[in-house]
C-alpha cells in the first residue's frame, strides 16, 4: 500500500469511526484512530471512560469492527492499544 492509499484510507477509517463516537460520547468515551497497519488492521485508542470500561472489548467487535467492515469491507480488524482487552 503506498503512502497516498493509506492516508486514502485513514480519511475512510475516521470517518466510519464518526458515526460511531456519539454512541460512546453517550458514556463519556471516545476513540482514536492510531494507524492502519500493512495487513488492514485498524489500530485504535480508547479515550476517557472508554480507555478503562469492561465492555469496551465488546463495544470494539460488535460496534466499531462490525461497522468499520461494512463500509470498507478490506479491513482486516481492529485493536486497541491501550485499555481492558488491549
Amino acid at each position: 500500500m503506498s503512502l497516498a492509499e493509506k492516508e486514502a484510507l485513514l480519511v475512510r477509517i475516521d470517518a466510519a469511526l464518526d458515526d460511531i463516537r456519539p454512541h460512546l460520547a453517550v458514556d463519556g468515551g471516545n476513540v482514536e484512530l492510531v494507524d492502519v497497519t500493512d495487513d488492514l488492521k485498524v489500530q485504535i485508542k480508547w479515550l476517557g471512560n472508554c480507555e478503562g470500561c469492561a465492555m469496551s472489548t465488546m463495544t470494539m467487535r460488535a460496534g466499531i469492527e462490525q461497522t468499520l467492515k461494512g463500509k470498507i469491507p478490506e479491513l482486516s480488524g481492529v485493536e486497541a492499544v491501550n485499555g481492558i482487552g488491549a
